[in-house]
C-alpha cells in the first residue's frame, strides 16, 4: 500500500491553478451614470421651476402690506415638486440597475 500524500507549501497558499482574472468589479457602467445625470437633470429642473418671488415682493421689492398670490401657481406646487419626485426614482433606478 502505497501512501497518498499532498504537498503543499506556503507559497502556494490562495494560488489557485485555474484561477480567473476578473475584468472589471465596478458595480456602475455607462448606463448606469446615464441614466443619473438624466435623474439629476430632472431634479435641477425641478428645483428651477420651483423659484420665484416670495409671497411679500411686488417688483423685485419687499412689501409688507401686499401679497403676492404666484407662490401658489401650480407650476410651483405640483409641476416642481413632481420633476424632483420623478428625478429622484430615476436615481434610484439608476443605483439598483444591473445588467
Amino acid at each position: 500500500m502505497s501512501k497518498k500524500t499532498n504537498k503543499f507549501s506556503a507559497d502556494d497558499f490562495g494560488n489557485e491553478p485555474n484561477e480567473v482574472p476578473q475584468e472589471n468589479t465596478f458595480y456602475f457602467r455607462k448606463e448606469n451614470f446615464k441614466w443619473m445625470l438624466i435623474g439629476l437633470a430632472f431634479i435641477i429642473v425641478g428645483f428651477l421651476l420651483m423659484m420665484g418671488s416670495d409671497a411679500n415682493t411686488v417688483d423685485g421689492k419687499f412689501d409688507p402690506n401686499s401679497w403676492n398670490d404666484g407662490i401658489f401657481s401650480i407650476r410651483r406646487i405640483r409641476i416642481a415638486p413632481l420633476f424632483v419626485v420623478i428625478g429622484f426614482a430615476i436615481e434610484v433606478y439608476a443605483i439598483l440597475k444591473r445588467k
